[in-house]
């Protein structure tokens, strides 16, 4: 008697520890899905938008356009991104999209627009319209969006390269250009060669600006070449990162080469 319930108390154990240790599998696999998905988003959405009455939520990726919202068929629908058509005489993108289920053209348009609840002001409207497959007519909703700016911005950049030529410290006064980037604020500030320097970023997806850029107003020897630096930085259309470093061109070519420092 004694010796079936030493076996039948190990085997409790036995079940209770295997059944744990799979609970904290499960919790581990499901953590690091999760982190992995969020990860993934974070990757991919370069552009989000909102709007009220009812309440709706628009993510544009690179592979995915997400909506959902509060109308009755369109809770959650996923269409595959598409290039958008762009109008001539404005900031205007129209993305054309369809699934198995419904349809919806959404317009992008670079101007102010504010939240008709929350007050907040955004840089883009937005416009949608979307419709099932089996209804005649399409719901039309507005509200408003902002672009993503890339996360790996978010750093301080000092220059290494100007206009296709390594670049020195005698080239400037003490020490190299250095621009330190706040993604999220679309913002930056530096040291230009010879004066201190900030300003605004403009950020689309395949389009940076750097723009508003003021110094202060230090005298600068002869041979500093703070000003082919700024110029640079003004003709900036583009950029790329790639082994810590951030390369700024325009459709003529590379400007600057900055190597990452924090």
């Amino acid at each position: 008697m004694k010796k079936y319930l030493i076996l039948l108390i190990i085997a409790s154990l036995a079940c209770n520890c295997k059944s744990k240790s799979s609970i904290n599998s499960n919790a581990k696999e499901t953590n690091s899905n999760t982190h992995s998905e969020n990860k993934s988003e974070d990757n991919t959405i370069y552009f989000k938008a909102t709007g009220n009455e009812p309440f709706w939520e628009l993510k544009i990726g690179k592979e995915q356009i997400i909506f959902t919202s509060l109308i009755k068929g369109n809770e959650s629908t996923v269409f595959s991104t598409v290039k958008p058509s762009r109008a001539m005489d404005a900031n205007l993108k129209t993305y054309n999209v369809k699934n198995e289920k419904s349809s919806a053209v959404i317009s992008i348009q670079q101007i102010e627009c504010q939240n008709s609840m929350s007050g907040l002001i955004s840089p883009y409207k937005v416009s949608i319209e979307i419709k099932n497959n089996t209804d005649s007519n399409a719901q039309k909703i507005d509200g408003c969006g902002k672009y993503i700016t890339d996360y790996r911005l978010h750093d301080i950049w000092v220059l290494e390269e100007l206009n296709g030529y390594k670049v020195f410290i005698s080239d400037f006064q003490k020490e190299l250009p250095r621009i330190e980037i706040h993604a999220e604020e679309n913002r930056f500030m530096g040291f230009g060669g010879c004066n201190s320097i900030n300003g605004s970023l403009f950020f689309e997806k395949d389009l940076l600006r750097f723009n508003n850029i003021t110094s202060t107003l230090m005298a600068c020897p002869e041979n500093n070449k703070e000003d082919q630096f700024v110029k640079a930085l003004q003709s900036t259309t583009t950029y790329s990162i790639k082994d810590n470093r951030l390369t700024l061109s325009n459709p003529s070519g590379k400007l600057l080469i900055f190597k990452k420092v924090d």
